[in-house]
């Protein structure tokens, strides 16, 4: 194995610089019960030793303390309850909310009256220099936005979709206020710590398995624009733009690019439409490309030959002539094998040196 002359952080940099790295960069998304599970496997004692261990170029987040009013038992600052809900099977537990504080509302008069929306003074930003301080080594993540996924919850899922058709007022109003909070965030914590933050997430699930959850024409209307003016203010401060979208988005994908995208994530390669060598051929030389590993069917389900082959095929394939970083394209579920992920990350290492 060559010896590594870059840290984490400078690997990230070079390929979002379109230089060349000491080796390809690669990044860990895990469940909590996943992340514990191969901890065990490797007889690790925590996280750090884990991505020394496997060679994982982590991304750390930046984390705020909140000052703001007192929180009701078991409610977030938008209002929201959350509860753990168990998959069964042994397929873990995620936190899914059960109470939607918009949803009976009707009008934006209405959510005026008797809604407080959130706002950046109701957090500390004075610790940030701190952790960017301690994770110097790192990439780092700080602020972004992913508004929808907020107003879903606000006034749920199957409300919220239709609102797009029924009530679009109530939509941009919402959307406005969520946005304008995640953009002020998002530039006091550029203002702490100045040319340190590698990348924000800019994220919105558009697509599903076979097709867009929304009509191009509804994601123009209500998201590019917002999401556009998060990534100008990112590019403002030297911070690349790191878009999350699941599934299927392929035909969105020139508009999100002209919007000024840095990075493409996850690569859902077995979506319609986001197979590898055309987004590749197509877009590879105007955004970076970060995921592309399969966790619906490779990692949990495949062999570890499965896993090899998969990421020799990401490396050659989303990884020509450089310009990717390999990754899982979600988090890793606590069903996979720890031999699976053990050999993903060691056939990166061996496979991106080349």
């Amino acid at each position: 194995m060559r010896e590594e002359t870059m840290t984490p952080r400078e690997r990230w940099l070079a390929v979002l610089q379109r230089k060349e790295p000491d080796r390809l960069p690669m990044d860990y998304w895990g469940t909590k019960e996943t992340t514990r599970k191969l901890l065990k496997h490797l007889g690790c004692a925590n996280v750090l030793q884990m991505y020394n261990r496997l060679h994982i170029d982590r991304v750390f987040s930046v984390r705020l303390k909140y000052i703001g009013p007192r929180l009701k038992p078991g409610y977030d600052i938008y209002g929201r309850r959350h509860r753990k809900i168990s998959y069964g099977g042994g397929a873990g537990a995620y936190r899914e909310c059960v109470y939607h504080p918009l949803a009976h509302y009707t009008t934006i008069e209405e959510i005026e009256r008797n809604y407080t929306w959130p706002t950046a003074d109701w957090f500390d930003y004075s610790e940030i220099p701190q952790q960017a301080r301690s994770r110097a080594r790192y990439p780092l993540q700080g602020g972004g936005s992913e508004p929808f996924l907020i107003y879903k919850d606000l006034r749920g899922m199957e409300q919220a979709y239709m609102d797009l058709a029924l009530n679009p007022e109530l939509v941009h109003y919402c959307l406005d206020r969520l946005f304008d909070f995640c953009y002020e965030n998002t530039r006091r914590i550029y203002e702490q710590i100045p040319g340190q933050v590698t990348l924000s997430y800019i994220a919105e699930d558009f697509g599903g398995q076979e097709t867009l959850l929304f009509s191009a024409a509804m994601i123009r209307e209500f998201f590019i624009p917002r999401m556009k003016r998060m990534i100008d203010l990112a590019h403002e401060a030297g911070v690349y733009a790191f878009f999350h979208s699941d599934g299927a988005i392929r035909p969105i994908l020139p508009a999100m690019i002209a919007a000024g995208i840095d990075v493409l994530n996850p690569i859902q390669w077995r979506c319609q439409g986001m197979e590898r060598a055309a987004l590749k051929h197509d877009f590879g030389d105007q955004v970076l490309f970060h995921g592309g590993m399969d966790n619906q069917q490779t990692l949990p389900f495949g062999s570890v030959d499965d896993v090899r082959q998969e990421v020799i095929d990401n490396i050659e394939t989303l990884g020509k002539d450089g310009g990717y970083i390999l990754a899982p394209c979600h988090n890793i579920q606590v069903i996979t094998p720890p031999e699976n992920i053990v050999a993903m990350y060691a056939t990166g290492l061996a496979y991106g040196q080349r």
